[in-house]
């Protein structure tokens, strides 16, 4: 500890013990009347006889009764110009107490901060009176001196009476008012002080609120009541500059507001839940504020509770002091409503969190958008996540730019994937930065996709395909325009020319079986992306409005790249506009319209599969870029397709694939009927053959309600 140090803390100490003992003076000064009216004399803290002679003389006695108010201001106009000499000067106090009744300042802690500042910022901030003040140092007194509850006890009459109560305070301290007592009060509206017993207004025992003790001696924490449902938002160290200019304009938002009776509260939507959090955070700070969140779903539901919970929290946000973030999610009405009642009420700078934009019909300050990161400054984030692999050229800026090209994360995203990078690079035996970048980002970017589809890791290739060459050649363009993203948007510029429509969107039209869901597994095996399957269960709802939130939640978990969306029988859900004959008709319309507007805007890669091409939108074919028909195989590719279907390590005997060809069935069915072939053919314990491909080829046809031809089974057995 410095030399400074050991000066400010004995200044503190020295502060604190002078107010405390200026009250305690007036606590024997009334102790000392008491006596004076009784013929006793005054009772000092040790029990002996107090000294009168140092006290006032004016001949008037102090009502027995503390509750009495005309007592209470004798007393407070009696003993003002003695209790501005005790303030003055220890050595020359109003009030004469024993040796006992004036302990030295070692009574106190040693080690009190300067208390003048956490005083007065309680003084000012929760509006206190000269009373209401000394009424909170004669509690803090109760605490911090041992000599204080003989001094009560002799200033009630009543050595039962060791404590402060209101009664004693009315009667003792300067200028008092009954209005302290009341609820709406400060002391008692922000809980500053306690009643044991409510019951007994004025002779209950007082007690400080510990949290306030604790601010009164410098030491700072949140109250131990809201530990569980607040936590501590820390500060990000940087934000990308479009970030960093809403954060500006949130804690502008505070000072400002969008209307004078909702200054305070400032709402953030959009983006992630962590990047509010940060941006809110940073705000905060620039405010000279922490800050502390908390969800919505938390808030009680009971009004007495909400009350309790609204005014701890303020009181907390004055003393800290510190914002509050309210992480509004997906509310049924009564929490929200809740949360409603409870923001209306806040009386310090709060942030409503949220994705969408709070419906609500009470007064709301400003509202800021999380703004979308453009590819500058997602290139920024990968230089900067990965600055030490860049500095050690592991990494160059085309591979930077590839990676933003396909991925577009938050920053906190970005950092998480370089330290996945760092931690797994070590146990690596084949390190490659840009590799390992790339399955970091790839991991990141399918959180909160996997319960909106079903996710394959692709594993076919090329050779898996049974495709004409003009088909395949598409396919291939297709990868082409994904993987040269980085190059056509961003080093050539295409990106700023063209500005929406830049995602890759394509359709596989076909029958059942003929290789479109296989064609996009390969696709996205070729790309490193995860196939993602959309299942229309979930996307569709016979509510109105809900398949929009649905397909928006696809869309924009699919925006943070990484995955291939894979629409399966998408003429379910992308068929024509119709006419529009009743409410049901419009609302079906609107949810294609906002499809469309979607896929316009979407970056990524999304491939639709249908079985019927008429079927869709003429104006939803515009907007799709690739059109790819998948027609039943021919005979020759049939043949092909049983080839490449059984493994090498099959047991065999007599199988034909130029015979099985003759089945006029698509590759799905295929598929199916080699493998219940080979269950047959393993049950019986013998080889595949055959005949256990005509039983299997049976059932697959009672399946599809065909029956087989002669044709197609000559020469099988």
């Amino acid at each position: 500890m410095t030399g400074e140090q050991s000066d400010v803390r004995g200044d503190g100490a020295l502060a604190l013990t002078a107010e405390i003992q200026r009250v305690l003076a007036r606590i024997d000064a009334h102790a000392a009347r008491a006596g004076q009216a009784t013929g006793t004399g005054g009772v000092g803290a040790d029990g002996s006889a107090a000294d009168p002679d140092g006290l006032d003389t004016d001949g008037t006695a102090a009502d027995r009764s503390d509750t009495g108010r005309a007592a209470a201001s004798r007393t407070a106009d009696a003993d003002r110009a003695d209790a501005d000499r005790s303030r003055a000067s220890t050595a020359d106090t109003a009030a004469a107490p024993t040796p006992a009744a004036a302990p030295a300042s070692s009574a106190l802690p040693d080690s009190l901060p300067s208390a003048a500042a956490p005083l007065t910022a309680l003084t000012t901030c929760f509006g206190l009176s000269s009373f209401e003040r000394d009424l909170v140092l004669l509690t803090a007194a109760y605490e911090l001196d041992p000599t204080t509850a003989a001094r009560c006890a002799a200033a009630s009459g009543n050595p039962e009476r060791a404590y402060p109560t209101f009664s004693l305070a009315l009667a003792a301290l300067a200028e008092p008012h009954w209005s302290a007592l009341t609820p709406v009060a400060p002391l008692r509206r922000w809980r500053l002080l306690e009643l044991d017993d409510e019951s007994r207004l004025t002779m209950s025992r007082l007690r400080l609120d510990e949290r306030i003790l604790h601010f009164l001696l410098g030491s700072p924490y949140l109250d131990a009541r809201l530990h569980g449902q607040l936590r501590r938002t820390p500060v990000p160290q940087q934000l990308p500059p479009s970030y960093d200019l809403a954060a500006t304009r949130l804690a502008t938002g505070w000072t400002t507001g969008a209307r004078p009776d909702a200054p305070l509260l400032v709402e953030l939507v959009g983006g992630d839940l962590r990047s509010r959090a940060d941006i809110a955070a940073a705000a905060a700070a620039r405010s000279g504020l922490g800050l502390y969140a908390m969800s919505a779903e938390d808030i009680p539901t009971d009004p007495a509770k909400r009350d309790r919970l609204a005014r701890l929290w303020q009181r907390e946000a004055i003393l800290l002091p510190a914002a509050l973030l309210v992480e509004a999610g997906a509310l049924d009405r009564d929490q929200h409503a809740t949360t409603e009642a409870f923001l209306a009420g806040a009386a310090v700078p709060v942030v409503v969190s949220s994705e969408d934009p709070r419906q609500t019909e009470r007064a709301r300050g400003e509202r800021v958008s999380v703004p979308h990161l453009d590819d500058e400054e997602q290139l920024g984030l990968w230089a900067g996540a990965f600055d030490d692999f860049v500095d050690a050229g592991s990494i160059d800026e085309h591979e930077l730019r590839t990676l933003v090209a396909q991925f577009q994360l938050p920053p906190h995203v970005v950092r998480s994937a370089a330290a996945a990078v760092r931690r797994d690079a070590p146990g690596e035996d084949d390190f490659e930065p840009a590799q390992l970048a790339w399955r970091a980002a790839l991991g990141e970017a399918r959180l909160g996709m996997d319960e909106l589809g079903r996710r394959i890791e692709p594993e076919a290739g090329w050779g898996d395909l049974v495709l004409h060459d003009r088909q395949t050649s598409v396919l291939r363009e297709i990868v082409a325009h994904v993987r040269q993203r980085a190059t056509v948007h961003q080093e050539w510029g295409f990106a700023a020319t063209l500005r929406r429509g830049l995602g890759v969107t394509a359709l596989f039209a076909g029958g059942s079986g003929t290789g479109k869901t296989l064609a996009a597994e390969v696709m996205a095996k070729e790309l490193g992306l995860d196939l993602f399957i959309i299942d229309l269960s979930q996307v569709v709802s016979k509510y109105i409005g809900e398949t929009e939130k649905n397909l928006r939640k696809v869309f924009d978990a699919a925006e943070r790249g990484g995955a291939l969306l894979l629409f399966d029988e998408a003429d379910a859900l992308f068929g024509k506009r119709s006419e529009v004959k009743d409410s049901h008709d419009r609302y079906a319309n609107l949810e294609v319209s906002y499809l469309l507007m979607r896929m316009e805007a979407y970056r990524g890669l999304a491939i639709l599969t249908t079985n019927m091409k008429k079927a869709l939108d003429t104006a939803f074919m515009r907007r799709i870029r690739f059109v790819v028909d998948f027609p039943f195989p021919a005979e020759h590719e049939r043949a092909e397709i049983w080839r490449r279907v059984l493994p090498p390590q099959t047991p065999t005997k007599g199988i034909d694939p130029e015979l099985l060809a003759q089945l006029t069935v698509a590759g799905g069915s295929i598929r199916n009927i080699a493998l219940s072939g080979a269950f047959l053919a393993a049950e019986e314990g013998d080889r595949l053959q055959m005949r256990h491909m005509l039983a299997a080829a049976r059932t697959e046809y009672l399946k599809l309600e065909r029956s087989l031809t002669p044709t197609e089974v000559r020469g099988w057995v």
